[in-house]
């Protein structure tokens, strides 16, 4: 765990700790329609052997006791005049969270993303805490699969790796070990509390929010050039410059979810990145860019430069772990580019670009504005800005060293995340060496699913080949 078991296992008491959903979280709690708009995403890991399923219970039994966030359900107010609030949900029933299946023979890869796409489009249950967990037995090698359905609200991809760095063991041993022990009392909320406690907040806050207003008028009345400025880079980012689409790249229902994976060693993708002049992510998005030109080509579209959307991470060394800590970025992705080393050149120059923009991360300063809005006038606004983007990439640094879990060796990681307002969401995850790439896509925007997932295997190798 990098530091002493104990050290890292108690940094975990502050692992979802806040008792209020951030403005980010409040917002993508309150507009979730699942599954076309749905927040919840899916992580599926792999493990080389399969442990025994008491074990697996022990070690969920343990986990909760460690990081209690996960027995926690969101409350919201009963007017929105605050965030949502989480609570512990006094009925919590682990065999509710925690279920068993096992695969029929062979036991492919396939056969399990196939269990875990169909999973994703189930809606969680809101008034349970926002996850459940299946462990998977019989996939192919004597080998064994989790697939962690869970709501955004409870992380992004660092505060996973936050999480699954500090819970997960460093040896082969089934019992889990040490216990913290927490002695800090967790608030409950009622609707009729979190109500009341958000007008309180509300009241509180006037006076600051109208010298925050004040200030902004203020400021561009003295310095018009500075909010006309400010001004055109909101317009860009939310609204990027980008080629019309041809009439065969259309947008589908988004409740059909197809799930694939692909792989490669991290140093072959750093070094082929390098080699254009580019960073591991632009190189990842550049053969994800690729692998939509190619599958597009096969059905005799020539696609152009198409709109992308990128989380892009504002979370800083202090901020409490987990949840989410991320705004959007929104740009023209040169998709219409054949060469791949050409491909990372202007993506690269595009992400640089889109990182300065002095209004990158205006969404974070509308948000708490949008979440004191009625959740249908705010779920329409949220759908008009992202449902312009075609693909949806993200990727993040993982585990770095081995990890273990009831005695099993945790190999693989793959996240998929949800589509909420784009055809595609493509996610890597380094994981001790390895880039575990997950891919959802809407299946009625790609009807010919096998084609495109030769496609975008095909547009990695193009760029992995730079490397050599």
């Amino acid at each position: 765990m990098g530091k002493s078991g104990r050290e890292a296992l108690d940094e975990l008491r502050y692992w979802g700790h806040d008792p209020e959903l951030n403005p980010l979280d409040a917002l993508m709690w309150r507009t979730e329609r699942p599954p076309a708009n749905s927040w919840t995403g899916v992580v599926l890991m792999i493990f080389d052997s399969a442990p025994k399923w008491a074990h697996v219970v022990e070690a969920h039994e343990w986990a909760l006791n460690v990081v209690p966030r996960f027995m926690d359900k969101v409350v919201e107010p009963l007017i929105p005049v605050g965030p949502p609030v989480w609570t512990r949900d006094p009925n919590f029933d682990l065999s509710y969270h925690l279920r068993r299946v096992r695969l029929p023979r062979p036991g492919s890869m396939r056969q399990l993303l196939e269990i875990a796409q169909t999973q994703g489009v189930i809606p969680l249950d809101r008034n349970r805490p926002p996850w459940v967990g299946l462990f998977v037995e019989g996939l192919e090698g004597g080998r064994c699969a989790y697939i962690l359905q869970a709501h955004h609200v409870l992380m992004d991809g660092a505060g996973a790796t936050q999480l699954f760095g500090r819970i997960m063991g460093r040896r082969r041993e089934s019992h889990p070990g040490y216990l913290p022990e927490w002695t800090d009392k967790r608030p409950t909320f009622t609707p009729a509390q979190a109500t009341s406690s958000g007008i309180s907040r509300v009241v509180k806050n006037i006076p600051a929010a109208a010298g925050k207003v004040g200030a902004a008028v203020a400021g561009a009345t003295l310095n018009p050039l500075r909010a006309a400025k400010y001004a055109r880079s909101a317009a860009r980012v939310v609204a990027p410059q980008s080629d019309t689409l041809p009439d065969s790249v259309k947008g589908g229902a988004r409740t059909a979810w197809r799930f694939a994976v692909l792989e490669c060693e991290l140093t072959d993708l750093k070094r082929a990145g390098a080699a254009a002049g580019g960073t591991v992510n632009d190189a990842f998005v550049s053969a994800v860019l690729g692998g939509l030109r190619e599958y597009y080509k096969s059905q005799g579209t020539d696609l152009p430069d198409i709109p992308i959307s990128m989380p892009v991470s504002v979370r800083r060394k202090d901020d409490q772990m987990g949840g989410n800590r991320f705004t959007g970025a929104f740009f023209s992705a040169p998709a219409g580019t054949k060469d791949p080393a050409e491909r990372i050149r202007i993506l690269h120059d595009r992400v640089l670009a889109v990182r300065n923009e002095p209004a990158l991360d205006v969404m974070g300063s509308v948000t708490p504005l949008l979440n004191f809005a009625p959740s249908a006038v705010v779920t329409t606004a949220l759908q008009q800005l992202t449902t312009s983007a075609l693909l949806t990439t993200s990727s993040w640094p993982g585990l770095t060293e081995p990890a273990y879990v009831a005695g099993a060796s945790f190999d693989k990681m793959f996240v998929f995340g949800p589509l909420p307002g784009t055809s595609m969401c493509a996610a890597l995850c380094s994981h001790v060496g390895t880039c575990c790439i997950g891919i959802n896509a809407d299946g009625a925007a790609f009807p010919n699913i096998d084609s495109l997932w030769a496609a975008m295997q095909q547009g990695l190798d193009q760029v992995l080949a730079l490397g050599k």
